[in-house]
């Protein structure tokens, strides 16, 4: 097999995202890792740059949410192949920190949230992803439990955003706020 440049794979890697193609996505991902080229490189300036375009054609009407989906799938595609090997590079070393995340209670949408946990994990952190819909109740319990560094949320909608707002308040109130950072992130969030 034709070992390709950085330039083609990094191209084909963003028409694979564009494309919907996760069959194409997964053939990219081995050719990144039989040419040597960094894990973090293909997957900032090939996947995630033709996730950002779907996201943009997405935002002016050009697509529609099963798009986005299909486009998450290929994505999905592309992790299984580079995560294993990431995984084996980085054998006994240690962490930088761990992250617990999840969608917040009320909401399903997953996608920016994995590709945060995406990228923290080949960062360098432990990633606990608890999922979607995940209960207020719950991030409190695993967090007594797990003591991470961060907590972090996703919401995708402005009524399950209140929901992160109360995790804030009741990890306040647990005593347990203060010993570590929290993240939020989502569609209807501002700085304020």
């Amino acid at each position: 097999m034709q070992v390709l440049s950085r330039e083609s794979i990094i191209k084909r890697a963003i028409e694979a995202i564009m494309t919907l193609n996760d069959t194409m996505a997964q053939s990219v991902a081995m050719e990144a890792l039989e040419a040597g080229i960094e894990l973090e490189y293909v997957l900032e300036e090939g996947f995630y740059a033709g996730i950002i375009k779907i996201e943009e054609m997405f935002k002016d009407g050009k697509v529609f949410l099963p798009h986005m989906i299909a486009a998450a799938e290929a994505m999905k595609a592309r992790i299984n192949t580079l995560m294993p090997s990431k995984e084996a590079t980085d054998y006994g070393m240690k962490y930088k920190g761990t992250i617990l995340i999840g969608t917040i209670e009320g909401d399903i949408h997953s996608i920016g949230k994995d590709i945060v946990a995406t990228s923290l994990q080949i960062d360098g952190y432990e990633v606990i992803n608890l999922g979607v819909d995940v209960p207020v109740e719950t991030f409190i319990e695993k967090t007594m439990a797990i003591c991470p560094d961060v907590v972090a949320t996703s919401a995708l909608m402005s009524i399950t955003m209140t929901n992160q707002l109360t995790l804030e308040k009741e990890l306040a109130e647990a005593g347990i706020h203060d010993s570590l950072k929290t993240m939020v992130g989502g569609t209807p969030l501002t700085l304020e």
